[in-house]
């Protein structure tokens, strides 16, 4: 399966920054008290982009060495990945009040932003450890 890490690694990228980019239009739109963002082709298309980067996750994961989790920059990732997540939900669907739902926006593109650059740097302090 090795052969097949850097189709999959790349996929992995384009699923992850389809995601993002999805996310970001569904929660603008959501802010801005539109309805379709929370029609069901959206969020199937939505649940279709997430678990394909899933998948693709769990296949580099496979692939990889156990010492990937050594430096600690992956463990970080998944960690802020759970609280993207938590914070997507309450953008949303969970935030009770607009300043609420647009607080939660605003932390889930940050959180996104840092895990992005926590993937790109391989440092579990992503685009910080660049200001070192």
């Amino acid at each position: 399966m090795i052969e097949f890490y850097p189709q999959i690694k790349h996929f992995h990228i384009f699923c992850a920054l389809l995601s993002g980019s999805l996310f970001a239009l569904r929660g603008a739109f959501a802010l801005a008290d539109m309805r379709w963002p929370h029609a069901l082709p959206v969020r199937w298309l939505s649940w279709t982009v997430d678990t394909a980067l899933l998948t693709a996750a769990m296949m580099l994961l496979t692939i990889l060495p156990g010492a990937m989790f050594a430096n600690g920059w992956l463990t970080m990732k998944i960690v802020l990945i759970v609280v993207y997540v938590v914070l997507g939900v309450f953008a949303l669907r969970r935030g009770r009040t607009r300043r609420t739902r647009a607080i939660c926006y605003i932390a889930a593109l940050l959180v996104f932003a840092q895990i992005y650059g926590i993937a790109r740097t391989h440092n579990p302090l992503g685009w910080f450890w660049l200001l070192q």
